[in-house]
């Protein structure tokens, strides 16, 4: 069995989308997902250019092989586009692997440690009415944990709000990343946030009393001893997770963040390898692992960070918004169904024309995510769809204080 095509398709239905479909000579087709929001065209030519050459003639079960080869031959390692461009390439080969055994890729990790996979769904709101009414929605729509989001009096743009106006006029939570070419400029005062977001939480525990899971992103606005601040104020209101509270390079900084507080924290979104979390975990300052397959490598890397993340009763909880296409987020499910130490997965809906292009077996029944048994991932490109919607050049936005310094988003 020899791979005989690897080709890259670049589709905008609702946002852009980078996607990798190798053939083999038997007619298998794997699929995987290379998007990286607002820098989709340098993965696609990455893949173009470098790498889809390199698989034609080898074989597609070699997938430790093949993986290694693309990180260490390049020399130049590490980053996200040469690990998205990896990633799709190792999530096409375990769905090209899945389909061959006839098998559903979880089954291939190890077969399944639980029944189904919590997930959480994103709340917010433009004031606590707003927030309420979006809590009530996601738990009608089966969520049982819920992350809360809320806009900040004499901020006009807040990360995370749905109800915030888009250039794309699209919903916020489908797309942050304003179409055109230039990203939006937003504001923000951390001291404002400060005070505001533990008056938030009070309201929503005394709306919706100590049950539900609630957790919130910080979006790595904060230093430090800010976070370190924030997650003792919000200690009475029993956090499922703080996530972000300080930009993750700052792998010392989590240290300070835990001497001040117990409330659970959550980081690695912006991740590429295990390296990146390597003090993270052995020194046990988080608590959840945010990594995603698409950033991260594939499958494969995901699988090995979080059986060295188990040694120390550390969990996953994926990133997994809508900048994750369908088949990253599959790829995501079978891992977590997998591992033992399964925490959470982020799950937000994807629009019906992604859902148009991308053809998923995966279900949410009461709370709960499965990848389906469909062999392979269980996702499946629909080629034609995605041909109606071509790339449409779109940036994230950034962050100025009031005195114009440029802070994190």
């Amino acid at each position: 069995m020899k791979i005989i095509a690897a080709d890259v398709f670049v589709t905008s239905p609702t946002r852009n989308f980078v996607t990798l479909r190798i053939t083999t000579d038997d007619g298998v087709t794997g699929i995987g997902d290379a998007t990286l929001n607002g820098r989709e065209l340098a993965v696609a030519a990455y893949l173009k250019e470098h790498v889809a050459q390199l698989l034609i003639g080898k074989d597609p079960h070699r997938i430790e092989d093949t993986w290694q080869f693309l990180y260490r031959s390049a020399y130049w390692r590490r980053g996200p586009v040469t690990m998205a461009a990896i990633a799709a390439v190792d999530m096409a080969l375990w769905d090209i692997k899945g389909k061959v055994a006839g098998l559903p890729v979880y089954q291939l990790l190890g077969g399944a440690s639980r029944n189904g996979l919590r997930a959480y769904g994103h709340a917010s709101g433009s004031d606590i009415e707003s927030l309420f009414d979006s809590v009530r929605e996601h738990l009608e729509l089966g969520y049982k944990s819920i992350r809360i989001q809320t806009a900040i009096p004499g901020i006009k743009a807040v990360y995370g709000v749905a109800a915030q106006a888009q250039a794309s006029g699209e919903r916020y939570d489908y797309e942050p990343a304003g179409r055109g070419a230039f990203p939006q400029e937003e504001d923000w005062d951390t001291r404002a946030y400060l005070r505001h977001l533990p008056t938030v939480f009070e309201a929503v525990r005394n709306e919706f009393g100590p049950e539900i899971p609630l957790l919130h992103d910080g979006h790595h606005r904060m230093t430090p001893i800010q976070a370190a601040k924030l997650g003792k104020a919000l200690e009475p209101y029993d956090l499922f997770w703080l996530e972000d509270c300080t930009p993750a390079e700052n792998q010392e900084g989590l240290r300070l963040v835990r001497q001040h507080t117990t409330t659970p924290l959550a980081i690695g979104e912006i991740f590429n390898t295990v390296f990146d979390f390597q003090t993270l975990i052995k020194e046990q300052l988080i608590d959840y692992v945010r990594a995603a397959s698409t950033h991260f490598g594939g499958i494969s890397p995901l699988k090995k960070v979080m059986d060295f993340a188990a040694q120390y009763q550390i969990k996953s909880g994926f990133h997994g918004p809508t900048d994750i296409s369908p088949v990253g987020f599959a790829a995501q499910l079978h891992v977590g169904l997998a591992i033992h130490n399964y925490g959470i997965q982020e799950y937000m809906q994807h629009s019906d024309k992604t859902n148009e292009v991308f053809e998923q077996s995966m279900t949410f029944t009461d709370g709960y995510l499965h990848p389906g048994d469909k062999p392979g991932i269980g996702v499946e490109f629909n080629e034609e769809a995605a041909a109606a919607y071509p790339y449409q050049q779109a940036y994230l936005p950034y962050n100025r204080l009031v005195d114009g310094t440029v802070h994190d988003w």
